[in-house]
């Protein structure tokens, strides 16, 4: 790290404690996907909510509640009792972990305003991150509302603003300590530095096609590669799902997948190209260290992906595709940052 003002030392780990629990909170998140638990809680209570039932009368009253839902009705009419509390448990712990983010952003916030020790660049930056993680609260119960009406099935694009502005709130949480950890300007390649965001945006839309196929369950068909089924780089199921033809790209199993497999290449390749300008120039230790992180996590994010589209994504491996990404967003996020101030 380069010289460090000594009074923002509070402020970094503050922030940096906030991107360990929103890893945390996306890590539970993925789970919570995963294992189908995100309907099992119908309601939203923001105090009472983060105390479980503590007792068998309120357990069963809560499992009435779940009754009530398509989820219930149409998925899980079997359920008994115990099969409702392990899908509880997955959806109660990712809301309190998202309150108690909350907490942990606005108790020290307030803290640091009136110690004054927040400039008033890092106290706008510091409400964006506030309205964002409100933001995201927000989105989690938009997102599930549309599991309770006629499906039992979230919406694939809210599940994607949900997930993608989590990604996005740790990346601008992150990205305002590495401001406090790096307070020294230097000389920067604007045109590289272009390069680099178009290659941040290309990753964020791939983390969303990640979401997408996530909500279409679109993991469980075509688990094969490099080509999908029947030896097909495109397969025709690609295009023939819906009507018009665009939306088979956004509403498509099929379609949605092979946009998120063929993307792969693509920002495979974005960051080889990072990677091969950047070792072309004169860079700092941190920069070198940027693209490095950023080459190696491709080639592990891109084989995550691979092995979980073989193996018709089980749990394990599919949080653990979700946290590769996290961390390529992260290394993403630091090189840019670190070409940029």
């Amino acid at each position: 790290m380069t010289k460090q003002r000594k009074e923002n030392k509070a402020v970094i780990y503050w922030l940096l404690t906030g991107c360990l629990l929103i890893f945390i909170m996306v890590i539970v998140g993925g789970i919570t996907r995963l294992t189908h638990s995100g309907l099992s809680i119908s309601n939203y209570k923001l105090i009472s909510g983060t105390i479980p039932p503590m007792n068998e009368v309120e357990w069963k009253e809560a499992f009435e509640l779940y009754k009530q839902y398509p989820e219930y009705q149409k998925l899980h009419n079997h359920f008994n009792l115990e099969e409702f509390k392990d899908i509880y448990f997955w959806e109660w712990i990712h809301r309190v972990i998202g309150r108690f983010i909350g907490l942990v952003f606005i108790i020290p916030f307030i803290y640091f305003l009136i110690k004054k020790r927040l400039s008033k660049s890092t106290i706008n930056k510091s409400l964006v991150l506030l309205f964002l993680g409100g933001f995201q609260g927000f989105l989690g119960w938009y997102m599930v509302k549309s599991g309770l009406v006629d499906e039992p099935n979230v919406s694939h694009f809210r599940l994607a603003a949900h997930l993608i502005t989590a990604f996005l709130t740790f990346a601008y949480t992150f990205w305002v300590a590495l401001d406090l950890m790096f307070p020294d300007k230097k000389a920067i390649d604007k045109k590289f530095r272009n390069f680099i965001r178009i290659g941040f945006a290309v990753l964020i839309l791939q983390i969303i096609y990640g979401a997408f196929v996530a909500g279409l369950d679109a993991g469980w068909i075509h688990n094969h590669w490099p080509f999908m089924n029947e030896g097909k780089f495109m397969h025709e199921t690609v295009y023939i799902e819906h009507n018009p033809i665009y939306l088979n790209f956004i509403e498509g199993k099929s379609g949605v997948q092979f946009v998120h497999r063929t993307l792969a290449y693509v920002v495979a390749i974005f960051i080889l190209a990072i990677w091969y300008k950047a070792k072309r120039m004169t860079m700092t230790s941190f920069q070198t260290r940027g693209v490095n992180l950023l080459l190696i996590m491709v080639g592990v994010q891109f084989l995550l992906g691979v092995l979980t589209l073989l193996m018709a994504v089980p749990v394990w491996l599919g949080v653990l595709h979700q946290v590769g990404a996290f961390i390529l967003l992260s290394a993403m996020t630091f090189t840019l940052h670190r070409f940029s101030k």
